[in-house]
């Protein structure tokens, strides 16, 4: 009886032994700064790890209750957004762990202050791109597919990130968009309201010409393509009255705007044709250059 309690004694002793063998491993200290208000040590290192793990566990199952329930296109603007809140997320965990443990937050940002100030002067722009991209993901004013025009540049949207917008051009080029200039310049979403829009061709004809059968003519002209769209809808409009011309311009409707520089080079060849046909036609700006011959001195 004796001997097994002597036993348990044993292990119990080897036991503690161990453990504070252990917390002593933990506490090792591997980096203290002159003041001492800042100190790591293996256990924290351990501690910031399981907490890392235990929080990238509950976001991911935040994110899919969250994702599972939403449309295919939403759950992708999901996950974009998701992925900087979760690093938000993360260096708040991160403040509050070394608060726990004692560490001085106050005097890591104040030993870093400088560092900070010379980092946010110039990530300042990168950061504008983040919070600009959140906004379009949030307020969903833009979706991949769209057909967009910003300072003069015309693309359709093929896919949306944090920082930057990428858009195909006519010419099959790649055009990244950094997301703060949404903010500071004027868009265009030419499909916003759906995929058809309304364009237009200019011409002048000369004065004197049968205006009837240049708006008849003009709406052939449109109407012969097979981009047009609800023939019934193009309109013909006399502008103006210009220095050299009568003014029209036709509206017609198509079904893609990415692609309209195309249906309206071929209503324009097919104006040239008919006003040829017809004998309309589309004058040029003249001038008259009247010379004086100043007389000679006798």
């Amino acid at each position: 009886m004796r001997q097994n309690q002597l036993e348990e004694i044993e292990e119990i002793v080897k036991e503690s032994s161990i453990w504070e063998s252990f917390v002593d491993f933990l506490g090792t200290v591997l980096y203290v700064n002159e003041d001492k208000t800042i100190k790591i040590t293996i256990g924290l290192v351990l501690l910031v790890l399981i907490i890392y793990i235990v929080t990238t566990i509950v976001l991911s199952i935040v994110k899919r209750l969250f994702s599972r329930r939403l449309p295919k296109d939403d759950r992708a603007k999901f996950q974009t957004v998701f992925s900087f809140a979760r690093w938000v997320v993360y260096i708040v965990v991160l403040l509050i762990v070394f608060h726990s443990v004692g560490i001085n937050v106050t005097a890591i940002f104040a030993a870093s202050a400088a560092l900070l100030i010379g980092v946010g002067l110039a990530l300042q722009t990168l950061f504008q791109d983040i919070i600009s991209g959140v906004f379009i993901l949030i307020d969903q004013s833009l979706h991949v597919g769209d057909i967009i025009e910003i300072d003069g540049m015309v693309g359709r949207v093929d896919e949306i990130k944090l920082r930057t917008t990428r858009a195909v051009t006519i010419d099959n080029k790649v055009l990244v968009i950094p997301n703060h200039l949404y903010l500071t310049n004027s868009l265009y979403n030419w499909t916003q309201n759906g995929i058809t829009t309304r364009e237009s061709v200019e011409v002048g004809v000369a004065y004197g010409s049968d205006v009837q059968l240049v708006k008849k003519l003009l709406i052939q002209a449109a109407n012969a393509q097979p981009e047009t769209l609800n023939h019934e809808e193009t309109i013909v409009l006399f502008t103006n009255f210009g220095d050299s011309s009568l003014n029209f311009k036709v509206i017609f409707t198509i079904n893609n705007s990415f692609k309209a520089q195309f249906p309206k080079s071929n209503i324009r060849f097919e104006i040239d044709r008919l006003f040829r046909e017809h004998n309309v036609t589309i004058p040029f700006p003249q001038r008259d250059v009247h010379i004086f011959e100043k007389p000679s001195k006798q």
